[in-house]
């Protein structure tokens, strides 16, 4: 696999998702190597391949790296960024996941320079897609920028760790969980300035837990910042909360929504695009304007029955996205075609 992303270094969702996918293959008896710029991920019963770079521009340089680096042993290349320069076969499956798309993020960005990064991305999405054997989205709406790719595989939560917990679990105060940046398309400063308008003065109780690592500390009143989780502290926060909460501007997919409702927590979010497949086009969930969800929340929180029948939509629709049932798709696609097993054999 390759990965410019993984946990040990980085909180994007590709890294966490592809530390999942390399887990459960070894699970089933492959062996998998990881190609990262980041350092290994503790603990981790996958192999590693440390590429490391210092300096600007490091995303594009490291493709230019992985070229370099011999791959002819593996069997398969499974890339999540960053092989766009591999159009020679190198390997006799090469498949490609695009986690979103970086022209739909430049849409909704901020800043000229950021947005001119995610257009250069995006081209070099658009090169690995054709460069690649077989090239999978992982939401359908996606294939707005690449019609030609036909596969759809969600990314997958480990359902066994994200689980309902037992009666009582819940904390005897209203909570509300959101797991994200302070800063950018996340949005966490505005969903805790409408938390502290619109939630506190109706539940006076109530908190807002921010599993980020950049909340100040002057965030307001009844926000409390947990920095960054392991594992298992992360999902005793979703068994724990009332309500789970991440407004972004953008969702490539948005792994945080499948982990609250496997957890049986109700999911209000903004209409993003990776939100609104992730809860069945808010079949699942509360989708409210930006604007508006300080007061989606208060409402919620005041509604039980509500809350209980958005959990069990929630968790209904959060086994589509089982990491069991997506690696058996994965390895639907590592199974190379019959004229690709002939030139193996030949060579």
């Amino acid at each position: 696999m390759v990965s410019y992303y993984l946990p040990s270094a980085s909180k994007q969702g590709i890294g966490y998702q592809v530390h999942e996918l390399a887990t459960e293959l070894v699970r089933r008896g492959h062996h998998v190597d990881v190609i990262s710029e980041c350092p290994p991920v503790p603990g981790a019963v996958y192999g590693h391949r440390h590429v490391e770079l210092s300096g600007a521009l490091r995303t594009f340089r490291f493709a230019t790296a992985v070229r370099r680096l011999g791959l002819s042993g593996y069997d398969v290349l499974h890339a999540h960024g960053d092989d766009y320069w591999l159009w020679r076969r190198r390997v006799p499956r090469h498949v490609r996941t695009l986690h979103g798309s970086c022209f739909e993020e430049a849409r909704r960005i901020r800043g000229a320079k950021e947005r001119l990064r995610m257009v250069l991305l995006g081209c070099s999405e658009l090169l690995a897609s054709v460069v690649a054997d077989r090239t999978v989205v992982v939401l359908p709406a996606t294939r707005r920028w690449y019609p030609w790719v036909h596969d759809v595989v969600p990314n997958g939560v480990d359902t066994s760790r994200f689980a309902p917990g037992a009666a009582g679990a819940r904390a005897g105060h209203p909570v509300v969980l959101f797991v994200g940046a302070w800063h950018g398309r996340k949005n966490g400063a505005e969903l805790a300035r409408q938390f502290v308008r619109d939630v506190r003065p109706r539940h006076p109780d109530a908190e807002l837990w921010m599993v980020s690592r950049d909340v100040p500390d002057d965030a307001g009143p009844g926000v409390r910042a947990l920095g960054a989780l392991d594992d298992a502290a992360l999902a005793d926060a979703y068994r724990r909360a009332w309500a789970f909460c991440l407004p972004s501007d953008y969702e490539g997919f948005g792994i945080p929504y499948v982990e609250a409702m496997a957890s049986g927590l109700p999911v209000v979010t903004t209409p993003n695009v990776g939100a609104r497949y992730v809860t069945d086009e808010g079949r699942a969930a509360v989708v409210a304007p930006l604007e508006s969800v300080g007061g989606a929340l208060a409402d919620l929180l005041a509604d039980g029955p509500r809350r209980a029948a958005l959990a069990d939509a929630g968790l209904a629709r959060s086994r589509d996205f089982s990491l069991p049932r997506v690696v058996d798709r994965y390895e639907e696609l590592y199974r190379p075609t019959a004229p690709a097993r002939a030139a193996a054999a030949a060579r």
